[in-house]
């Protein structure tokens, strides 16, 4: 298992997750970033805010960025 740490930067506003989760996998992790992700800009979306440029980073213990996961990326379209 390796633990992830799932930072939020929002309007050039990082907010650091201190916790983080364990997954087996960093695909795993990316899955639950996405869903994440999705959750906050669902409530973005609700209170009528801008989500451009919104992302979640997903950083190893040792403070270095596994992957980046746009908020846009979340989204799906037709």
């Amino acid at each position: 298992m390796q633990k992830y740490f799932f930072h939020i930067r929002q309007d050039g506003v990082l907010t650091e997750d201190p916790d983080g989760s364990e997954f087996k996998t960093l695909d795993e992790a990316h899955d639950y970033a996405v869903s994440s992700a999705r959750e906050i800009l669902a409530n973005k979306v609700k209170n009528g805010k801008i989500i451009d440029g919104d992302c979640l980073e997903v950083v190893r213990p040792d403070g270095s960025v596994a992957l980046t996961v746009p908020f846009k990326s979340a989204l799906k379209f037709d």
